[in-house]
């Protein structure tokens, strides 16, 4: 049984900084691509950020570029998302998400169709 668990969400200032942690059981994770994608306040599902099986390529969203470091232990486990620069936008509901494939082009990684399991989120808010 696949089960997705995030951790380290929490409240920030702007321009503060958060780790978000996704614990990964029930599958082999090394051989998955994996994303983070968010849920702002009466908004939709928003990828934000991919990563290859093995950790080799990363993409992110615009909106998250230059702040955002996606990055995986896979010896762990474990997908991580290093937020800096933070801003009362980011805030939300951030999920991880486990790909159906091991490798995908950039642009799919967008697709939330790409995705098979999901956590449960952490949320994130970014105040004074």
């Amino acid at each position: 049984q696949v089960q997705l668990v995030e951790s380290g969400g929490g409240s920030a200032q702007p321009g503060g900084s958060l780790r978000l942690s996704c614990a990964a059981s029930g599958f082999s994770f090394s051989n998955y691509a994996m994303s983070w994608v968010r849920q702002a306040p009466g908004k939709g599902l928003e990828w934000v950020s991919g990563i290859y099986s093995n950790g080799g390529n990363t993409y992110y969203a615009d909106s998250v570029k230059g702040r955002f470091t996606i990055s995986r232990d896979n010896a762990k486990n474990t997908l991580y998302l290093h937020m800096n620069s933070l801003k009362p936008e980011d805030t939300g509901l951030y999920y991880c998400a486990k790909a159906i494939f091991r490798v995908m082009a950039a642009d799919v990684f967008a697709f939330l169709n790409s995705y098979d399991n999901w956590g449960q989120g952490t949320q994130v808010t970014v105040s004074l």
